[in-house]
């Protein structure tokens, strides 16, 4: 698989990383045994990011990894600053709270360092350079080698660049939500920040393949705008238009429209691609993921055949 270096201190990861949050929350049920089986095939197929967090089903996600990752390896990137306990959901960015979090996703994940640890939402009420001092710290000290941030504006990026280098930052981008390209995506160019792109199929939205019962039985899709009502009407109309852009390049439906996902598929073949993080619940479906590519034409082609703007306002559910 393609290789992709994030930010400049020597970060190197497969161009597809295996977003392992599914496997915990937030789609419906998942088997332990079946999500190990899942990561493997993804490493067998090449995939060398594993993508956590600390929130994701309260811990159960690290632990699942350090279970799969049993004599087999693998970059870790897990995060922090969202935290889920009995009082709910809240974030948490102190900066003295930084280091325990590490730890603990440390002794989680059953590893000594952290290959790429981002703050998964800046709080709004600790100022970022704090939070970001402390991250930095723990590089120092050896129990992270690259840090990162996850929904993060193009002014927080320069803010938490001026305090220490950011390997990366994590947000959604696929053909129905290109609104990082705006702003997110220079800014992370011209600071030298990796790119990492989640839901580089719209949360499923792009594959056609989702039905009522599956956004019923997802948390994040259940409670998002773009899953209901007119606006779930015009995006499937949305989406219709890029399946006929994809019929007439020959390319499948789930695999063409990630412009995070190749070298191939970036509307400027000078700049460095973003990795993508996607998720597969099922053995079946890391190939496809890994095996996705488009060449530059053809997706300069289907750029300028965009079809309009998703409806609903984005949930920004981590």
């Amino acid at each position: 698989m393609e290789q992709r270096h994030l930010g400049r201190g020597g970060l190197a990861t497969s161009a597809v990383g295996l977003g392992c949050m599914g496997l915990s929350q937030g789609y419906g049920p998942a088997d332990d045994d079946e999500s190990v089986r899942v990561i493997h095939r993804a490493l067998d197929l090449g995939v060398t990011m594993l993508d956590t967090a600390m929130s994701y089903g309260q811990g159960h996600n690290e632990r699942l990894i350090a279970r799969a990752l049993a004599g087999r390896q693998a970059m870790v990137a897990t995060k922090f600053g969202i935290v889920r306990d009995d009082r709910g959901v809240r974030v948490d960015g102190r900066p003295d709270h930084v280091r325990g979090y590490c730890e603990a996703s440390l002794s989680r994940l059953g590893q000594d360092v952290i290959d790429l640890f981002y703050l998964h939402r800046v709080d709004p009420e600790v100022p970022l350079a704090e939070t970001v001092g402390a991250m930095a710290e723990l590089v120092r000290d050896g129990k992270v080698r690259h840090i990162g941030l996850s929904e993060a504006t193009a002014a927080q990026l320069e803010q938490a660049a001026a305090v220490h280098p950011i390997a990366a930052v994590q947000f959604e981008w696929s053909l129905l939500w290109r609104d990082p390209e705006q702003d997110i995506v220079p800014a992370a160019r011209r600071l030298g920040i990796g790119m990492v792109t989640y839901s580089p199929l719209g949360r499923g939205l792009l594959t056609s393949t989702l039905t009522g019962a599956d956004i019923d039985a997802s948390d994040f899709r259940r409670n998002d705008p773009r899953f209901h009502g007119t606006d779930l009407d015009r995006n499937l109309h949305q989406v219709g238009a890029l399946q006929e852009i994809a019929a007439r390049l020959g390319t499948r439906r789930a695999s063409s429209p990630w412009p995070g996902c190749s070298r191939r598929a970036t509307t400027s073949c000078r700049s460095p691609a973003p990795a993508a993080r996607t998720g597969s619940r099922r053995t079946s479906r890391p190939r496809r993921c890994s095996s996705a590519r488009m060449t530059c034409d053809a997706l300069r082609t289907r750029c300028r055949a965009r079809p309009g703007p998703v409806t609903g306002a984005r949930s920004r559910c981590p």
